[in-house]
């Protein structure tokens, strides 16, 4: 898992290997150029074309951050599929930031530019992870005679509303108990002095044990994950201090600068703040969260009385969102749960960025759609944010192409994913971790998320 600079950050792009690798050596056509509203796009397709197209939506790219048009999750993989004669494109969506309302658009001029210049695909695949995971599930929702199938990977599946409001109810913990209510949680002004003030607090916060059970408190309200490092082993369930410093790490390296600087361009785009607590019950979701006993346990070793806590969070004043930026967020994304097509969902288990209960969430309304058959979901064992191995990818991509084949979801246990993954070799069962290629071995485990905290779809608002 990469972590860039504050500045740089693209922490809900999937982890990009840095292998210097070129997707036009095994392309006989690259075809780039221009969308009308300004994004661009890439085509690639091998010289032995298999019928498939498959449409790949990239991550969330940080406001005025570099945005290419990108056809692949990284390029060992990319290789990988160009070879086996699949095409690949994708564009870079018109704008930066929450981008879901250019991408979805841009996604399919990008299929209609394919069909002129190469020709009409056999079968359309989207995938895409992160936001993109996300884009590929609106791109179903919206257009589903436009696709075979999908695999979002480590999407915010969950929806918008529902992810940003469980990202409001951490910022509100911190906000209230940690740094005295002086932080902007909603209708951000300065976005920057707003997140280096947030910092601040939080350091101080890990300095003490009062302090780092508060964190814990803010983590768990997020389902933030005790595990960070993906090459480590995860923590035992019971090593609460080891739990709490990885969410620290989580807070400070990764959630922060989403819920304290980059939601100022949601909000902008939204005409308003979208997020809103009233009403919420913390007790209720924290005997919910993932990290209950942890908190419990830290509040005692702190000699903290945690219901004193979960009282100022319930008298303390609530937030509602603007009628016009919540539509706003309705629409740029959340789900029906109508889906056409087989889709297969990835989710690493030690996501501290998009939490592995948005699974829960979109097989939930899936489900109350009726259309659960069409859905399958798998996990990896592993902490990170689209910690996936090209291995893992590729096994995931293949599961769904045999499920389009042959009609029945086949193979899809973990042991045959682990061994179709390590039967894959060395050179794709890797991972990029800062930027190094280490060692992974396929981790695909069975997994049960918990209840998403703050569901809300079309079932649900």
């Amino acid at each position: 898992m990469q972590i860039p600079s504050r500045g740089a950050l693209l922490s809900l792009v999937a982890a990009t290997f840095v292998f210097v690798f070129s997707l036009t050596a095994t392309a006989q056509k690259h075809i780039t150029g221009t969308l009308s509203d300004g994004a661009t796009y890439v085509i690639d397709v091998p010289a032995s074309w298999n019928g498939t197209l498959l449409l790949y939506s990239h991550g969330y790219v940080a406001p005025g951050g570099s945005n290419p048009a990108t056809d692949a999750s990284d390029p060992l993989t990319g290789n990988y599929l160009l070879s086996a004669g699949y095409a690949l494109a994708g564009s870079s969506y018109a704008t930066t930031g929450w981008a879901v309302q250019q991408a979805v658009p841009d996604q399919i001029s990008t299929l209609g530019v394919f069909q002129s210049d190469v020709g009409t695909p056999k079968s359309t695949i989207a995938w895409g992870a992160s936001l993109g995971g996300m884009i590929t599930a609106a791109l179903i929702q919206e257009y589903p005679t436009q696709f075979t199938g999908a695999v979002p990977m480590c999407g915010v599946v969950g929806g918008g509303v529902g992810t940003w409001n469980q990202a409001l109810d951490a910022e509100f913990a911190f906000n209230t108990l940690l740094a005295g209510g002086t932080l902007q949680v909603v209708d951000i002004s300065n976005p920057t002095a707003n997140l280096i003030a947030a910092e601040a607090a939080l350091n101080i916060a890990q300095a003490s044990a009062a302090g780092k059970a508060r964190i814990a408190l803010t983590a768990a309200l997020a389902d933030t994950p005790g595990w960070y490092d993906p090459t480590s082993p995860e923590p035992a369930q019971t090593d609460y201090t080891t739990r709490e410093s990885n969410q620290f790490e989580w807070l400070q390296n990764v959630d922060f600068p989403f819920v304290f600087d980059y939601r100022a361009e949601l909000e902008s785009r939204a005409g308003g703040n979208p997020s809103f607590n009233n009403g919420v019950n913390y007790l209720s979701q924290l005997k919910k969260s993932i990290d209950y006993d942890e908190v419990q346990a830290l509040y005692t070793a702190a000699g903290l009385d945690l219901n004193t806590d979960l009282a100022t969070l319930k008298s303390a004043k609530r937030i509602q969102a603007d009628p016009g930026a919540l539509t706003y967020l309705i629409d740029y994304v959340i789900y029906d749960g109508q889906i056409s097509v087989p889709v297969l969902t990835m989710h690493t288990t030690g996501d501290g960025l998009v939490a592995v209960q948005e699974e829960n969430a979109y097989a939930s309304v899936v489900g109350k759609a009726k259309d659960k058959a069409d859905l399958k979901q798998i996990f990896v064992h592993r902490a990170g944010h689209c910690e996936f191995s090209p291995a893992e990818i590729i096994t995931a991509l293949q599961s769904l192409e045999l499920r389009l084949s042959s009609g029945k979801w086949k193979d899809l246990t973990p042991t045959d994913l682990n061994n179709e993954a390590t039967a894959l070799g060395p050179s794709l069962n890797v991972i990029d971790v800062n930027g190094q290629a280490v060692a992974a071995a396929p981790a695909f485990e069975t997994y049960k998320p918990a209840k998403f905290l703050r569901q809300y779809d079309t079932f649900t608002k």
